[in-house]
């Protein structure tokens, strides 16, 4: 089934990797204010590309994707989209794509793999189809200077994460705890970094879903720009 959002539809039936709630986080709470050149690193379907393509009218997004299919089924979402003119979906490895693409990018964003090879998933998923070492190592090539890295990973991955960030030069500069539910362990962590180091992370927290089941206002504040009936 298609997933609908305010301003596009996403189709994910062919992609290794549907659309859920760490993407809709991740695209709604990175921050491209400023910013002219974003890049998306394993967009599957799209829907981080789009997200902020949607928030920030003056971005040119480049969204990267390894797997065939899913990479097709996201220039479809694309070009149905009314922001079809400002995404480009490019199918390639990351690690490929950094060393011949010219330019730097002022926000870049990832939902990365974080299932270990052999549980679960397939190739979408496998940290051994990109290390969080390769990452880093993409993002210390093509972020600009000023430029941010959002990512959204598990808790225990999210700490290991930070520390390897500073062998790359990037320093955590904001984070954002999320619950599923307030009863609940923390489950995510949204993490900002950029080449400064500051004095000071910025220190937020969410929780998803109210006891009874629905969403909490915080997150209908955080997303209600996109999903329909909010």
């Amino acid at each position: 089934m298609p997933f609908h959002m305010k301003q596009f539809t996403l189709h994910h039936d062919c992609c290794l990797m549907k659309v859920g709630t760490d993407g809709i986080l991740l695209g709604a709470w990175a921050d491209g204010q400023g910013a002219k050149r974003v890049l998306d690193i394993g967009t599957g379907c799209g829907l981080v590309a789009l997200m902020l393509a949607q928030r920030y009218p003056q971005v040119q997004v480049n969204a990267v994707e390894l797997d065939e299919a899913s990479a097709t089924q996201a220039a479809e979402n694309v070009a149905g989209s009314p922001f079809a003119g400002r995404v480009v979906v490019v199918q390639d490895a990351i690690q490929a794509f950094a060393k011949r693409v010219g330019e730097r990018y002022e926000l870049m964003v990832s939902n990365p793999p974080f299932f270990k090879a052999g549980v679960a998933r397939d190739m979408a998923r496998h940290t051994s189809t990109l290390s969080h070492a390769d990452l880093l190592d993409c993002v210390e090539n093509l972020l600009a200077e000023s430029g941010k890295f959002c990512v959204i990973l598990p808790v225990k991955e999210g700490e290991e994460f930070i520390e390897l960030a500073l062998e790359y030069g990037l320093f955590l500069c904001k984070r954002m705890a999320v619950w599923a539910k307030s009863s609940k362990s923390v489950e995510r962590l949204l993490l900002a970094f950029g080449f400064v180091d500051e004095v000071e992370v910025v220190e937020e927290e969410l929780v998803v879903y109210e006891e009874s089941g629905g969403y909490t206002a915080a997150y209908v504040g955080l997303t209600g720009d996109f999903y329909l009936g909010h």
